[in-house]
């Protein structure tokens, strides 16, 4: 439904997904992203923007059936302005800015690898960074802003 409505869908998977994006009309908004590095563990965030103001929610499992029918699992929303703008600004803008070990999901089903665009643009690791942000070691202007992507020809959509 996002898709037909013209709105750029930006999942980021760790293992399976079973969207098959870029189908004309009705995927063609979609875009999929898996990054599987160190860690299997990764942020269950969804961002939405609803008549003009963000939702940040959290989660907490993958949904699949083994998580969905046997046991409880959370999706909540995050209301508190401080906390969503780190979860906003430091762990989503990471995992959308991954150079290093992120996918992109093709029709049909293969993935790809997707590398810096651009000559000297530095490569970035999301779940290096976040290692190094726990650390102390690194802080969140280390995030290089993930690149908008085309929604038609012609016609450009940013992600924020």
């Amino acid at each position: 439904m996002c898709s037909r409505l013209r709105i750029l869908t930006r999942p980021t998977a760790t293992f399976m997904c079973a969207l098959n994006p870029g189908i004309r009309g009705l995927s063609d908004h979609i875009r999929v992203r898996s990054i599987v590095g160190r860690f299997l563990e990764h942020s269950r965030i969804f961002c939405f923007e609803n008549g003009g103001k963000e939702e940040i929610y959290a989660g907490s499992a993958d949904w699949m059936p083994r998580n969905l029918y046997e046991r409880a699992e959370v999706v909540f929303p995050i209301r508190d302005p401080l906390l969503g703008a780190r979860v906003r600004h430091e762990i989503l803008a990471a995992y959308l800015a991954d150079n290093v070990k992120a996918r992109v999901l093709r029709r049909g089903g293969s993935y790809e690898v997707e590398r810096p665009k651009g000559r000297g643009q530095p490569r970035f690791s999301a779940q290096q960074f976040l290692m190094e942000l726990a650390e102390g070691k690194r802080d969140i202007s280390a995030i290089p802003a993930a690149p908008a992507r085309s929604i038609r020809k012609g016609q450009r959509q940013r992600i924020r």
